[in-house]
């Protein structure tokens, strides 16, 4: 079979200690985890099932690259967080069995166009042109389990230029990654090399072009970002 034209080039995300790369698929988003944030965000934390939003795999960016300032927007916002990498498929998980399609966990950051998310939240609208843009996904290294286990405590926090903004615990988080799995597994099959971003403490706040923006989660090392000229 010929394609009309090249296919994309397979996006991916860095192996901890390895050349390799893992191969990314869909990227999945918990909204509002972690409950100082929602009530940052204005919205009163509470235990309704989760919600997702989504991100393409071709948004991923590593660690240490200038993502330019994107375009449609003057607010745009990081957001710390923990992500799991899908090594075994599956639907319909049981909670209990979760853990085990996990191949590993890294740092990421959420860019978000926040002015663009409010208005669609105003307007009812999905938030897909807030969340879902070029270079929205800052992830870092993926650790494999095999080293670091599964992590569901320990400090995740984010600086930009040194001073600190977001500072929380992952067991701050509303829904563990073993409900979101299997929460997420009752909707679509799960696949290797789905990411799933966990959601975000609270103090996110706008970034500016020439800001540098540190994520750290204890663990699994930090990512760095720089923010480069409007696009």
């Amino acid at each position: 079979m010929d394609y009309v034209f090249d296919p994309a080039p397979q996006a991916s995300v860095a192996v901890a200690g390895s050349t390799d790369r893992l191969p990314v698929r869909r990227i999945f988003c918990v909204g509002r985890n972690y409950a100082a944030h929602v009530r940052e965000m204005g919205k009163d934390p509470d235990r309704d099932p989760p919600f997702f939003f989504t991100k393409h795999a071709g948004a991923v960016v590593d660690t240490g690259q200038t993502v330019a300032y994107p375009p449609e927007t003057a607010d745009l916002h990081h957001e710390a967080e923990l992500v799991v990498a899908i090594g075994t498929g599956g639907r319909d998980i049981a909670e209990a069995d979760s853990l085990s399609h996990v191949w590993g966990y890294a740092v990421g950051n959420d860019l978000t166009r926040r002015d663009l998310q409010a208005v669609a939240k105003q307007q009812g609208r999905p938030w897909d042109w807030a969340k879902d843009f070029d270079q929205s996904a800052v992830i870092g290294p993926v650790h494999p389990v095999h080293e670091v286990g599964h992590p569901d405590k320990g400090r995740i926090s984010l600086t930009v230029n040194g001073a600190p903004r977001q500072s929380g615990d992952l067991t701050e988080m509303i829904w563990t990654v073993p409900e979101i799995i299997s929460i997420l597994s009752q909707s679509m099959k799960l696949v290797p090399g789905d990411l799933i971003m966990t959601g975000t403490p609270a103090g996110v706040g706008a970034l500016e072009p020439g800001d540098t923006c540190e994520v750290e989660i204890e663990g699994l090392g930090r990512i760095e970002t720089l923010i480069g000229p409007r696009g």
